[in-house]
């Protein structure tokens, strides 16, 4: 199995480079959602999860956006991001595995680094939620590594895909 993504049949390619297209829309989507409820700032994310100190209305009627998150939603967060994003970066490394460009460490890098991440991130959430804020920083760094290791491997498989002859 020493083929790269260049040499894939056409109608593979095509296949290929679609689903990469749509999960990179999906990803942008969900940034843009984490932009909008945290501004990405470590403020805006640690509001996000413990809340504001108006969080809670003075009436039933208005229920504020920032309340402390109960273990609940927290439990569920964390367990439909951790399968989706596993399921996802499981998929665009193979892919990626695939690409004659970055090889050796880097190509290794790429597709185990999200996956750590991941853990990372979720845990650093519940840490900042639980224990102290400062977690917020472990949290953004983690993040920001598995989405440039998205970026760079979609980016560098879509390429290949695209430009890349034999």
């Amino acid at each position: 199995m020493n083929k790269y993504l260049y040499q894939l049949d056409k109608t593979l390619k095509l296949f290929i480079l679609t689903y990469l297209i749509v999960i990179s829309c999906g990803v942008l989507v969900g940034l843009t959602y984490l932009s909008s409820t945290t501004n990405l700032t470590p403020t805006g994310t640690v509001t996000r999860y413990n809340g504001s100190d108006d969080s809670y209305a003075e009436d039933e009627v208005n229920i504020k956006e920032n309340y402390p998150k109960p273990i609940s939603e927290m439990l569920i967060s964390t367990h439909n991001h951790i399968f989706g994003l596993s399921f996802l970066f499981f998929s665009i490394g193979l892919i990626f595995y695939f690409n004659s460009v970055v090889q050796n460490f880097w190509k290794k890098f790429f597709m185990i680094e999200p996956l750590i991440s991941i853990l990372v991130s979720f845990g650093s959430i519940w840490g900042m939620r639980f224990i102290n804020n400062n977690f917020v920083y472990l949290a953004i760094i983690s993040a920001t590594l598995m989405y440039l290791s998205f970026f760079v491997m979609a980016g560098i498989s879509i390429f290949e895909l695209i430009f890349k002859k034999s």
